[in-house]
């Protein structure tokens, strides 16, 4: 059962913990949010896909958003008891370093879980869902998503010019060029072009009126010109029910099968985010222990600091792991034990325990 004084640890982090993830979240999803609405304007995603984009996205950024959230809340809630003296009043009623953590853990290890469910399946589900909505917005899209005044370059290859955009699917002033299937170069000049719907679900004609086609090899004065009233040009949409191969995309459970070391590295990093959020916990209390004198955020300088050594260590690890620089078996794993070990010390530097082990030699 919770005491008193473990409630009132455990409701000071908790709601810590939630305004500081709620603005880190925030930031991140407005960010986002501007990018999306980017695409939308240029049309290269649909409107009705905006708002699942970002919950999607808000998902994968929570793997990262949570454990610093928790690192920072623990720190700046426990830095107000230094600061407010109420943390030097528990120690001298010998609350130690076991009366702190016990409240603690009724916050880490859920969140550590919830994280770690999130990196290990809802993330790369999430990661699938948003190559799908881009994949459907490229067959979707039509020549309304090009700028007008600027060269726009197809997934083909195909490099389209229009000077203006006159209406859905309609442009002014075409220019197009196009590899041909024999190696050489066709290049189309056309008054107006628009978008025509085919028979075939999966094929599209960019229609051009009134132009001119050069088709030939380059280098060579072996060229071919023929002016049109009308052109009709196929292109084939994407496939959207085509597997997503990307590592980040696959399964944890496809990535315990392979020996690859790219996915190893990912298996691995997607095993070390309940780590990080645990060891973060952990190492969170020792760095925050100030003087009274110095203040809430005296503290959470160094503490960032921590995190962000801890965080790139974490990816350079990876780095070295997918090109076997680092053994897998080492993995991501010396890292956590680095920064594990760091809060082991520290924690028994600041409880004396290094005196009474000295003491005990010379005794």
């Amino acid at each position: 059962m919770f005491r008193i004084l473990d409630r009132y640890i455990f409701r000071e982090v908790a709601q810590t913990w939630l305004a500081v993830t709620g603005v880190l979240l925030a930031i991140l999803l407005t960010n986002q949010f501007a990018h999306v609405l980017g695409e939308v304007a240029k049309g290269s995603l649909p409107k009705d896909a905006v708002f699942k984009l970002i919950a999607l996205t808000g998902l994968q950024y929570l793997t990262l958003v949570v454990p610093i959230g928790l690192f920072l809340a623990i720190m700046l809630a426990l830095g107000r008891l230094y600061q407010d003296s109420e943390m030097p009043a528990m120690m001298a009623c010998r609350v130690g370093p076991r009366g702190i953590y016990r409240p603690l853990l009724w916050l880490i290890l859920p969140l550590a879980l919830g994280v770690g469910w999130l990196a290990m399946d809802i993330g790369p589900k999430a990661l699938t869902a948003v190559d799908r909505i881009g994949a459907a917005a490229q067959r979707q899209a039509d020549l309304a998503s090009i700028e007008p005044g600027r060269f726009t370059a197809g997934s083909d290859g195909t490099v389209i010019y229009a000077e203006r955009v006159i209406g859905p699917g309609a442009v002014e002033n075409v220019f197009l060029q196009r590899q041909t299937e024999s190696g050489g170069v066709e290049v189309v000049i056309a008054e107006r072009g628009e978008q025509v719907e085919s028979e075939d679900a999966d094929t599209r004609f960019f229609v051009l009126y009134n132009g001119r086609r050069y088709e030939g090899l380059p280098g060579t004065t072996d060229f071919r010109v023929m002016e049109f009233a009308e052109h009709g040009i196929p292109y084939r949409l994407p496939n959207i029910s085509e597997p997503d191969e990307r590592t980040r995309a696959m399964s944890t459970r496809d990535l315990m099968k392979s020996r690859s070391s790219d996915k190893v590295a990912e298996l691995q990093w997607r095993i070390s985010v309940p780590l990080t959020t645990l060891i973060l916990g952990i190492l969170a209390v020792p760095l925050s222990r100030s003087q009274p004198r110095q203040g809430r955020y005296a503290r959470l300088a160094v503490g960032l600091l921590v995190f962000i050594i801890y965080f790139n260590l974490l990816s350079a690890g990876k780095a070295w792991v997918e090109q076997e620089t680092v053994p897998t078996a080492v993995g991501l794993w010396w890292v956590h034990g680095l920064m594990l070990g760091l809060a082991l010390v520290l924690l028994a530097y600041q409880n004396g325990i290094h005196r009474r082990i000295f003491s005990f030699r010379r005794s």
